[in-house]
Protein backbone atom coordinates (compact mmCIF):
# COMPACT_ATOMS: atom_id res chain seq x y z
CA UNK A 1 0.00 0.00 0.00
CA UNK A 2 1.34 3.50 -0.78
CA UNK A 3 1.99 5.76 2.19
CA UNK A 4 -1.16 7.86 2.68
CA UNK A 5 -0.73 10.96 4.82
CA UNK A 6 -3.58 13.20 3.65
CA UNK A 7 -6.70 13.31 1.51
CA UNK A 8 -4.70 14.73 -1.41
CA UNK A 9 -2.71 11.47 -1.54
CA UNK A 10 -5.97 9.59 -2.02
CA UNK A 11 -7.14 12.14 -4.58
CA UNK A 12 -4.08 11.49 -6.76
CA UNK A 13 -4.67 7.75 -6.66
CA UNK A 14 -8.38 8.28 -7.34
CA UNK A 15 -7.58 10.26 -10.49
CA UNK A 16 -5.23 7.54 -11.71
CA UNK A 17 -7.54 4.59 -11.04
CA UNK A 18 -11.00 5.88 -12.04
CA UNK A 19 -12.32 6.78 -15.51
CA UNK A 20 -12.08 10.48 -16.24
CA UNK A 21 -15.81 11.19 -16.42
CA UNK A 22 -16.36 9.90 -12.88
CA UNK A 23 -13.33 11.56 -11.35
CA UNK A 24 -14.37 14.83 -13.00
CA UNK A 25 -17.92 14.37 -11.70
CA UNK A 26 -16.47 14.29 -8.20
CA UNK A 27 -13.88 17.02 -8.62
CA UNK A 28 -15.82 19.81 -10.29
CA UNK A 29 -18.31 22.60 -9.73
CA UNK A 30 -20.78 24.58 -11.80
CA UNK A 31 -19.94 27.31 -14.31
CA UNK A 32 -16.67 29.11 -13.38
CA UNK A 33 -16.22 26.92 -10.26
CA UNK A 34 -15.60 29.98 -8.07
CA UNK A 35 -17.74 28.69 -5.21
CA UNK A 36 -16.27 25.18 -5.61
CA UNK A 37 -12.76 26.59 -5.13
CA UNK A 38 -13.64 28.97 -2.29
CA UNK A 39 -15.33 26.18 -0.32
CA UNK A 40 -11.82 24.90 0.40
CA UNK A 41 -9.65 28.02 0.20
CA UNK A 42 -11.81 29.97 2.68
CA UNK A 43 -10.96 27.42 5.37
CA UNK A 44 -7.33 28.52 4.98
CA UNK A 45 -8.24 32.07 6.07
CA UNK A 46 -9.09 30.77 9.54
CA UNK A 47 -6.01 30.32 11.73
CA UNK A 48 -5.63 28.24 14.87
CA UNK A 49 -4.58 29.37 18.34
CA UNK A 50 -1.81 27.21 19.76
CA UNK A 51 -1.95 26.50 23.49
CA UNK A 52 0.79 24.81 25.54
CA UNK A 53 1.37 23.27 28.98
CA UNK A 54 -2.04 21.56 28.98
CA UNK A 55 -2.58 17.95 30.06
CA UNK A 56 -3.47 16.14 26.84
CA UNK A 57 -4.17 12.65 28.16
CA UNK A 58 -7.66 11.25 27.66
CA UNK A 59 -8.60 13.16 24.51
CA UNK A 60 -12.03 12.43 23.00
CA UNK A 61 -13.42 13.08 19.54
CA UNK A 62 -16.78 11.37 20.13
CA UNK A 63 -20.01 13.35 20.09
CA UNK A 64 -23.63 13.08 18.91
CA UNK A 65 -25.46 14.12 15.74
CA UNK A 66 -29.28 14.30 15.94
CA UNK A 67 -29.02 12.20 19.09
CA UNK A 68 -26.94 9.44 17.47
CA UNK A 69 -23.58 8.59 19.01
CA UNK A 70 -20.70 9.25 16.61
CA UNK A 71 -16.99 8.56 17.04
CA UNK A 72 -16.31 12.05 15.68
CA UNK A 73 -18.72 14.77 14.48
CA UNK A 74 -18.51 13.66 10.84
CA UNK A 75 -21.13 12.02 8.62
CA UNK A 76 -20.65 10.71 5.09
CA UNK A 77 -22.63 13.01 2.82
CA UNK A 78 -24.91 11.79 0.02
CA UNK A 79 -23.01 11.61 -3.26
CA UNK A 80 -24.69 10.63 -6.51
CA UNK A 81 -23.23 7.81 -8.61
CA UNK A 82 -20.87 6.67 -5.85
CA UNK A 83 -21.11 3.16 -7.29
CA UNK A 84 -19.44 4.41 -10.47
CA UNK A 85 -16.33 5.53 -8.59
CA UNK A 86 -15.84 1.90 -7.60
CA UNK A 87 -18.08 -1.13 -8.09
CA UNK A 88 -20.67 -1.36 -5.28
CA UNK A 89 -19.30 1.93 -3.99
CA UNK A 90 -22.19 2.85 -1.73
CA UNK A 91 -22.04 -0.53 0.00
CA UNK A 92 -18.29 -0.20 0.53
CA UNK A 93 -18.59 3.35 1.89
CA UNK A 94 -21.48 2.40 4.18
CA UNK A 95 -19.52 -0.53 5.62
CA UNK A 96 -16.49 1.70 6.22
CA UNK A 97 -18.70 4.27 7.96
CA UNK A 98 -20.26 1.58 10.12
CA UNK A 99 -16.84 0.29 11.21
CA UNK A 100 -15.79 3.86 12.02
CA UNK A 101 -18.95 4.56 14.04
CA UNK A 102 -20.20 7.30 11.71
CA UNK A 103 -23.47 7.94 9.84
CA UNK A 104 -23.63 7.11 6.14
CA UNK A 105 -26.10 8.96 3.89
CA UNK A 106 -27.38 7.26 0.76
CA UNK A 107 -28.28 9.48 -2.20
CA UNK A 108 -31.48 9.11 -4.18
CA UNK A 109 -29.20 9.10 -7.24
CA UNK A 110 -27.11 6.18 -5.98
CA UNK A 111 -26.07 3.13 -7.94
CA UNK A 112 -26.74 0.76 -5.03
CA UNK A 113 -30.31 0.84 -3.73
CA UNK A 114 -31.74 1.44 -0.28
CA UNK A 115 -32.29 -2.29 -0.03
CA UNK A 116 -28.70 -3.04 -1.07
CA UNK A 117 -27.33 -0.93 1.80
CA UNK A 118 -29.74 -2.40 4.34
CA UNK A 119 -28.73 -5.91 3.27
CA UNK A 120 -25.00 -5.28 3.69
CA UNK A 121 -24.95 -3.21 6.91
CA UNK A 122 -26.29 -3.54 10.42
CA UNK A 123 -26.21 0.11 11.56
CA UNK A 124 -29.15 2.37 10.57
CA UNK A 125 -28.16 4.78 7.81
CA UNK A 126 -29.59 8.09 6.60
CA UNK A 127 -31.43 8.44 3.29
CA UNK A 128 -31.23 11.59 1.19
CA UNK A 129 -34.32 12.43 -0.85
CA UNK A 130 -34.63 14.59 -3.94
CA UNK A 131 -38.16 15.84 -4.43
CA UNK A 132 -39.46 14.71 -7.81
CA UNK A 133 -42.61 15.69 -9.67
CA UNK A 134 -43.77 12.08 -9.42
CA UNK A 135 -45.29 12.04 -5.93
CA UNK A 136 -45.84 8.30 -6.18
CA UNK A 137 -42.10 7.78 -6.54
CA UNK A 138 -41.39 10.15 -3.62
CA UNK A 139 -43.92 8.36 -1.40
CA UNK A 140 -42.49 4.97 -2.36
CA UNK A 141 -38.91 6.09 -1.61
CA UNK A 142 -39.94 7.34 1.83
CA UNK A 143 -41.70 4.06 2.58
CA UNK A 144 -38.70 2.05 1.38
CA UNK A 145 -36.39 4.10 3.61
CA UNK A 146 -38.68 3.52 6.58
CA UNK A 147 -38.83 -0.20 5.86
CA UNK A 148 -35.02 -0.35 5.65
CA UNK A 149 -34.75 1.18 9.12
CA UNK A 150 -33.22 4.50 8.07
CA UNK A 151 -32.82 6.70 11.13
CA UNK A 152 -33.09 10.06 9.37
CA UNK A 153 -34.39 11.56 6.13
CA UNK A 154 -32.10 14.16 4.56
CA UNK A 155 -34.17 16.38 2.30
CA UNK A 156 -32.13 18.30 -0.28
CA UNK A 157 -33.58 21.75 -1.03
CA UNK A 158 -31.05 23.26 -3.43
CA UNK A 159 -31.46 21.05 -6.52
CA UNK A 160 -34.84 22.08 -7.91
CA UNK A 161 -33.01 23.14 -11.08
CA UNK A 162 -29.57 21.79 -12.00
CA UNK A 163 -26.61 24.13 -12.23
CA UNK A 164 -24.55 23.50 -15.35
CA UNK A 165 -21.35 21.54 -14.81
CA UNK A 166 -19.21 21.98 -17.89
CA UNK A 167 -17.02 18.91 -17.36
CA UNK A 168 -20.00 16.56 -17.08
CA UNK A 169 -21.43 17.82 -20.37
CA UNK A 170 -18.11 17.58 -22.16
CA UNK A 171 -17.45 14.08 -20.81
CA UNK A 172 -20.94 12.83 -21.72
CA UNK A 173 -21.44 11.63 -18.15
CA UNK A 174 -23.78 8.67 -17.76
CA UNK A 175 -24.23 5.58 -15.58
CA UNK A 176 -23.21 3.17 -16.91
CA UNK A 177 -20.84 5.02 -19.29
CA UNK A 178 -21.72 4.94 -22.97
CA UNK A 179 -19.42 2.65 -24.91
CA UNK A 180 -17.80 5.25 -27.14
CA UNK A 181 -14.22 4.75 -28.34
CA UNK A 182 -12.78 7.37 -25.94
CA UNK A 183 -14.66 5.81 -23.01
CA UNK A 184 -13.55 2.29 -23.92
CA UNK A 185 -9.91 3.40 -24.14
CA UNK A 186 -10.25 5.25 -20.83
CA UNK A 187 -11.59 2.12 -19.13
CA UNK A 188 -8.98 -0.15 -20.72
CA UNK A 189 -6.13 1.70 -19.00
CA UNK A 190 -7.90 1.15 -15.67
CA UNK A 191 -8.26 -2.64 -15.62
CA UNK A 192 -9.03 -3.01 -11.91
CA UNK A 193 -11.98 -0.62 -12.14
CA UNK A 194 -13.24 -2.35 -15.28
CA UNK A 195 -12.98 -5.89 -13.91
CA UNK A 196 -14.75 -4.96 -10.66
CA UNK A 197 -17.50 -3.18 -12.60
CA UNK A 198 -18.01 -6.19 -14.89
CA UNK A 199 -18.35 -8.44 -11.84
CA UNK A 200 -21.20 -6.49 -10.22
CA UNK A 201 -24.86 -6.32 -11.18
CA UNK A 202 -25.11 -2.77 -9.84
CA UNK A 203 -24.32 -0.40 -12.71
CA UNK A 204 -27.32 1.93 -12.94
CA UNK A 205 -29.57 3.98 -10.63
CA UNK A 206 -31.16 1.16 -8.63
CA UNK A 207 -33.26 3.50 -6.47
CA UNK A 208 -35.06 4.55 -9.64
CA UNK A 209 -35.04 1.70 -12.16
CA UNK A 210 -37.89 -0.63 -11.28
CA UNK A 211 -39.34 1.88 -8.81
CA UNK A 212 -40.28 4.84 -11.01
CA UNK A 213 -43.20 4.36 -13.39
CA UNK A 214 -42.08 3.60 -16.94
CA UNK A 215 -38.36 3.43 -16.15
CA UNK A 216 -36.90 0.10 -17.20
CA UNK A 217 -33.73 0.87 -19.15
CA UNK A 218 -31.01 3.49 -19.60
CA UNK A 219 -32.81 5.61 -22.18
CA UNK A 220 -36.05 5.81 -20.19
CA UNK A 221 -34.04 6.48 -17.02
CA UNK A 222 -32.24 9.46 -18.53
CA UNK A 223 -35.46 10.89 -19.91
CA UNK A 224 -37.23 10.47 -16.55
CA UNK A 225 -34.35 12.00 -14.56
CA UNK A 226 -34.01 15.05 -16.82
CA UNK A 227 -37.70 15.86 -16.37
CA UNK A 228 -38.35 14.96 -12.76
CA UNK A 229 -36.61 17.42 -10.41
CA UNK A 230 -39.47 19.48 -9.02
CA UNK A 231 -39.04 23.25 -9.60
CA UNK A 232 -42.15 23.90 -7.49
CA UNK A 233 -40.66 22.55 -4.27
CA UNK A 234 -41.80 24.85 -1.46
CA UNK A 235 -42.51 24.69 2.28
CA UNK A 236 -45.95 23.19 1.70
CA UNK A 237 -44.41 20.22 -0.11
CA UNK A 238 -41.69 19.96 2.51
CA UNK A 239 -44.38 19.79 5.19
CA UNK A 240 -46.13 16.98 3.33
CA UNK A 241 -42.90 14.98 3.22
CA UNK A 242 -42.17 15.70 6.89
CA UNK A 243 -45.60 14.50 7.93
CA UNK A 244 -45.39 11.38 5.79
CA UNK A 245 -41.90 10.49 7.04
CA UNK A 246 -42.68 11.11 10.69
CA UNK A 247 -39.08 10.59 11.81
CA UNK A 248 -35.98 12.71 12.17
CA UNK A 249 -35.71 15.24 9.36
CA UNK A 250 -32.54 17.02 8.19
CA UNK A 251 -32.82 19.86 5.67
CA UNK A 252 -29.81 20.17 3.36
CA UNK A 253 -28.80 23.12 1.20
CA UNK A 254 -29.30 26.06 3.59
CA UNK A 255 -27.08 29.05 2.76
CA UNK A 256 -29.15 32.02 3.94
CA UNK A 257 -30.08 33.23 7.43
CA UNK A 258 -33.77 33.68 6.61
CA UNK A 259 -33.98 30.18 5.16
CA UNK A 260 -32.18 28.86 8.24
CA UNK A 261 -34.65 30.54 10.60
CA UNK A 262 -37.58 29.22 8.56
CA UNK A 263 -36.13 25.69 8.67
CA UNK A 264 -35.58 25.90 12.44
CA UNK A 265 -39.10 27.21 13.06
CA UNK A 266 -40.37 24.44 10.76
CA UNK A 267 -39.07 21.89 13.25
CA UNK A 268 -36.12 20.39 11.38
CA UNK A 269 -33.98 18.21 13.64
CA UNK A 270 -30.91 19.62 11.86
CA UNK A 271 -30.01 21.87 8.95
CA UNK A 272 -26.99 21.44 6.72
CA UNK A 273 -25.20 24.62 5.68
CA UNK A 274 -24.27 23.66 2.13
CA UNK A 275 -23.95 25.01 -1.40
CA UNK A 276 -24.03 21.50 -2.90
CA UNK A 277 -20.26 21.38 -3.03
CA UNK A 278 -20.16 24.38 -5.37
CA UNK A 279 -22.18 22.44 -7.96
CA UNK A 280 -25.29 24.63 -8.02
CA UNK A 281 -25.22 28.44 -7.55
CA UNK A 282 -21.76 29.51 -8.68
CA UNK A 283 -20.88 32.85 -7.10
CA UNK A 284 -22.51 32.03 -3.77
CA UNK A 285 -20.39 32.38 -0.64
CA UNK A 286 -18.60 29.33 0.69
CA UNK A 287 -20.34 27.26 3.33
CA UNK A 288 -17.72 28.04 5.99
CA UNK A 289 -18.13 31.80 5.51
CA UNK A 290 -21.91 31.52 5.84
CA UNK A 291 -21.75 29.22 8.87
CA UNK A 292 -21.29 31.84 11.66
CA UNK A 293 -24.26 33.99 10.67
CA UNK A 294 -26.52 30.94 10.26
CA UNK A 295 -25.47 29.64 13.69
CA UNK A 296 -26.38 33.04 15.16
CA UNK A 297 -29.69 33.07 13.27
CA UNK A 298 -30.98 29.74 14.60
CA UNK A 299 -29.45 29.72 18.08
CA UNK A 300 -30.30 26.48 19.84
CA UNK A 301 -33.53 25.81 17.89
CA UNK A 302 -31.91 23.12 15.76
CA UNK A 303 -28.57 21.45 15.15
CA UNK A 304 -26.38 22.97 12.46
CA UNK A 305 -24.09 20.84 10.31
CA UNK A 306 -21.51 22.08 7.81
CA UNK A 307 -21.10 20.52 4.35
CA UNK A 308 -18.96 21.53 1.33
CA UNK A 309 -15.22 22.08 1.45
CA UNK A 310 -13.98 19.79 4.24
CA UNK A 311 -10.78 17.99 3.25
CA UNK A 312 -9.06 17.50 6.61
CA UNK A 313 -9.51 17.09 10.33
CA UNK A 314 -8.40 20.69 10.73
CA UNK A 315 -11.36 21.76 8.58
CA UNK A 316 -13.66 19.73 10.83
CA UNK A 317 -12.20 21.46 13.90
CA UNK A 318 -12.66 24.92 12.35
CA UNK A 319 -16.30 24.22 11.52
CA UNK A 320 -16.99 22.97 15.05
CA UNK A 321 -15.21 25.99 16.52
CA UNK A 322 -17.49 28.28 14.50
CA UNK A 323 -20.55 26.63 16.00
CA UNK A 324 -21.39 23.60 13.86
CA UNK A 325 -22.68 20.59 15.80
CA UNK A 326 -21.40 18.24 13.11
CA UNK A 327 -19.90 18.10 9.64
CA UNK A 328 -20.42 16.14 6.43
CA UNK A 329 -17.77 14.96 4.01
CA UNK A 330 -18.30 14.00 0.38
CA UNK A 331 -15.28 14.36 -1.86
CA UNK A 332 -12.88 13.43 0.95
CA UNK A 333 -14.29 9.91 1.26
CA UNK A 334 -14.99 9.57 -2.47
CA UNK A 335 -11.26 10.10 -3.13
CA UNK A 336 -10.59 7.21 -0.75
CA UNK A 337 -13.19 5.02 -2.43
CA UNK A 338 -11.88 5.72 -5.92
CA UNK A 339 -8.33 5.13 -4.78
CA UNK A 340 -8.69 1.89 -2.80
CA UNK A 341 -12.33 0.90 -2.40
CA UNK A 342 -13.63 0.24 1.11
CA UNK A 343 -10.09 0.26 2.49
CA UNK A 344 -9.62 3.72 0.98
CA UNK A 345 -12.76 5.09 2.67
CA UNK A 346 -11.50 3.69 5.97
CA UNK A 347 -8.15 5.36 5.34
CA UNK A 348 -9.78 8.70 4.57
CA UNK A 349 -11.72 8.56 7.84
CA UNK A 350 -8.57 7.60 9.76
CA UNK A 351 -6.69 10.55 8.23
CA UNK A 352 -9.44 12.99 9.22
CA UNK A 353 -9.76 11.57 12.72
CA UNK A 354 -6.01 11.72 13.35
CA UNK A 355 -5.78 15.30 12.07
CA UNK A 356 -8.74 16.32 14.23
CA UNK A 357 -7.28 14.67 17.33
CA UNK A 358 -3.75 16.08 16.96
CA UNK A 359 -4.93 19.58 16.02
CA UNK A 360 -7.35 19.62 18.94
CA UNK A 361 -4.50 18.68 21.29
CA UNK A 362 -2.19 21.39 19.95
CA UNK A 363 -5.02 23.89 20.44
CA UNK A 364 -5.12 22.88 24.11
CA UNK A 365 -8.44 21.00 24.03
CA UNK A 366 -9.23 17.45 25.18
CA UNK A 367 -12.73 17.11 23.72
CA UNK A 368 -14.52 18.27 20.60
CA UNK A 369 -17.31 19.37 22.94
CA UNK A 370 -15.08 22.19 24.21
CA UNK A 371 -14.18 23.68 20.82
CA UNK A 372 -15.26 27.26 20.19
CA UNK A 373 -14.27 30.58 18.65
CA UNK A 374 -11.58 30.89 21.33
CA UNK A 375 -9.63 28.27 19.35
CA UNK A 376 -9.51 30.39 16.19
CA UNK A 377 -7.96 33.56 14.86
CA UNK A 378 -10.65 34.93 12.54
CA UNK A 379 -10.03 37.73 10.02
CA UNK A 380 -12.20 40.76 10.73
CA UNK A 381 -13.65 40.59 7.21
CA UNK A 382 -14.13 36.80 7.16
CA UNK A 383 -17.93 36.91 6.88
CA UNK A 384 -17.78 39.76 4.36
CA UNK A 385 -19.36 43.20 4.52
CA UNK A 386 -21.93 43.02 1.70
CA UNK A 387 -24.83 45.39 1.06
Amino acid sequence: MPVITCIDDLKRLHKRRTPKMFFDYCESGSYTEQTFRENTTDFQKLRLRQKVAVDMLGRRTDSTMIGEAVSMPVALAPVGMTGMQRADGEIKAARAAEKAGLPFTLSTMSICSIEDIAEHTSRPFWFQLYVMKDEGFVDSAIERARKAGCSALVLTLDLQILGQRHKDLKNGLSAPPRLTLPNILDMMIRPQWSLEMLATKRRTFRNIVGHAKGVGDLSSLMSWTNEQFDPQLDWTKIARIRDQWGGKLILKGILDEEDAQRAADFGADAIIVSNHGGRQLDGALSSIRMLPRIVRAVGDKTEVFLDSGIRSGQDVLKALALGAKGTMIGRAYIHGLGAMGEEGVTKALEVIRKELDITMALCGEKSVQNLGRHNLLIPRDFEGDYL
